[in-house]
């Protein structure tokens, strides 16, 4: 006999399976499962001698909202590009180069949506030095953010170029490395 007990708990497991991506969702990699939109942490220690965005390395479907939020110190997010004070370029060709300027406060934010595929290395501007940069991954990788950090030397119109200070070069994680753990934290 179905009792009022045993049907409540037939809909509750019912209801339940609806909020769950199904399997088939998830083996075609559904963008229902993904989040709108990616945090990545402006961080710093108590002293402010090391700075980091947590994570360092992310990868993301195009289409998807980046948002950095500062935690403690002041940081920026900068695309490495030339109209980022003549930056080389690390981003794709067709992609459009961010700088958030200054943010000071705990939880100031910006925001960039990308819909390019291709690798995006940005940095801080006042910590790039000190190796405070991370790399996003939009889909496919690709463009010049997955080439050789001195990929253009030697080309037309670079040779004003800024080239990745040798920290920042040492401090990325591999294109390889997030493709695969999609995403990476600092340590």
């Amino acid at each position: 006999m179905l009792t009022r007990r045993k049907f409540i708990k037939a809909g509750g497991v019912a209801l339940a399976g609806l909020a769950v991506p199904s399997i088939v969702d998830l083996e075609k990699g559904s963008k229902a499962e993904l989040p709108e939109i990616v945090e990545i942490y402006m961080k710093s220690d108590p002293q402010g001698s090391e700075v980091w965005f947590d994570p360092i390395g992310v990868y993301i479907e195009p289409g998807q909202t980046v948002r950095w939020i500062v935690m403690e110190n002041v940081h920026t997010t900068t695309a490495y590009h030339p109209k980022n004070d003549m930056h080389s370029s690390r981003i794709p060709e067709s992609a459009t180069p961010w700088d958030s300027g200054f943010l000071v406060n705990k939880g100031d934010h910006f925001d960039v949506t990308l819909t390019v595929e291709g690798v995006y290395d940005y940095f801080c501007m006042p910590h790039e030095q000190a190796g405070m940069v991370g790399r996003i991954v939009v889909g496919k990788p690709g463009g010049p953010g997955a080439l050789p950090f001195d990929y253009f030397k030697g080309k037309p119109d670079t040779s004003n170029w800024k080239p990745v200070p040798l920290a920042a070069q040492k401090a990325f994680p591999s294109v390889e490395m997030i493709m695969e753990q999609k995403i990476i934290r600092r340590g």
